[in-house]
């Protein structure tokens, strides 16, 4: 169990002791456009840091505010009208809305998802055995704003393959997903890892089928902002993703502690009608993947938190040119590297992450 003692020690140790006297001054909120419910403690990569024992974000000036968005588009539109001051970038639906519209000037400038998280799951005696029986198929997505659509026809057009026959079948989450599966309702879905865990949970066996090679190489989790807002309010950024990235550290080490922060800063997020042990054995395999996904992939060359690489995004303006049918993508995007920033990524990630990882080790919120 940690002492006040301990407390203050793990503050000298992350660099964060002289920043105390920040705790006066007045919070810059940053308002997240987020598109998975701030009750899902898959978000502890994020509110971990919230809580008082660990206090990342608020002794440099800043603290998250969530604000729940529908899908993918309506966070975009979000972010454009300053209702959000970032959110979530999935290239698929950036890259073309960005195009299509030159205000929405959004540039990503941290990584949150290095690894990429989207899967294929059918019924284990399904006839589909890879991304390319997809073509022609009932796909199951969680809604028409989901990104399991911009997914499958992404790694469809890696195969040379079209989606003009795929139908687009809105299942939902959970129990609702796994009876359209067990019933036969789709032939497969596209979706998230947690999404697919949360299916299994439920009591639907699923079989993953491996998603396309060029693809598998690519993150899956971008975190973008305003041009504007990266001009004016750079240092606040600079707190807050440095606090996301001690958050995400911290919750890699301890998922349990992870999990039991974000219950405590979010309390209506704890379980309902289960004990805890059974809610926290389902996190654990909700997460089980996912949790992985957050760390960079070894043999990444920049394994730096947070950063992007110019080839990754060129990787990503072709795959969306590919999949949305439209070869003039990166002429109408321009130079792409006004679409992505690591301007931010150095500062980031200057703290002690083995301090992190070794507060994390040791951590209890209780007993």
């Amino acid at each position: 169990m940690w002492t006040r003692r301990d407390f203050g020690l793990g503050l000298g140790a992350l660099g964060l002791g002289g920043a105390l006297p920040a705790l006066a001054q007045k919070l810059r909120v940053m308002k997240v456009a987020n598109t998975a419910a701030v009750n899902d403690p898959q978000q502890c990569f994020v509110t971990a840091g919230q809580h008082p024992r660990l206090n990342f974000y608020k002794p440099d000036g800043v603290d998250v505010e969530y604000v729940n968005m529908s899908s993918m588009t309506q966070a975009l539109q979000s972010l454009r009208a300053g209702h959000a001051d970032f959110g979530p970038a999935v290239p698929g639906i950036l890259l073309p809305a960005m195009a299509k519209d030159p205000a929405l000037d959004l540039v990503s400038v941290y990584k949150w998802l290095p690894r990429n998280a989207n899967v294929i799951v059918v019924k284990p005696g399904s006839a589909i055995k890879s991304a390319a029986d997809l073509a022609g198929k009932r796909i199951g997505v969680r809604s028409q704003g989901d990104s399991g659509i911009v997914v499958t026809k992404t790694m469809l057009a890696e195969l040379g393959l079209k989606d003009d026959r795929c139908e687009y079948i809105a299942i939902g989450d959970g129990a609702p997903a796994g009876a359209a599966i067990d019933n036969d309702r789709v032939d497969a879905m596209v979706t998230f890892d947690t999404a697919a865990a949360r299916i299994e949970l439920v009591g639907t066996a699923l079989r993953y089928v491996p998603i396309t090679p060029k693809f598998a190489q690519v993150g899956s989790g971008w975190i973008c902002v305003p041009r504007k807002l990266l001009k004016e309010e750079r240092k606040a950024l600079v707190a807050l993703f440095r606090g996301i990235a001690k958050s995400t550290l911290f919750s890699h080490a301890n998922l349990d502690a992870g999990i039991d922060l974000h219950w405590a800063v979010y309390p209506e997020s704890r379980p309902k009608g289960r004990s805890e042990a059974e809610a926290r054995k389902e996190l654990a395999f909700i997460l089980k993947d996912r949790r992985n996904s957050w760390m960079r992939r070894p043999d990444d060359p920049d394994q730096r938190i947070g950063a992007s690489s110019l080839a990754e995004w060129k990787a990503n303006i072709d795959m969306t040119a590919e999949s949305t049918k439209n070869p003039k993508l990166a002429d109408e995007l321009g130079d792409p590297n006004r679409l992505f920033s690591n301007e931010l990524i150095d500062e980031i990630n200057a703290f002690d992450k083995q301090a992190v990882v070794e507060m994390a080790k040791g951590f209890r919120l209780q007993g």
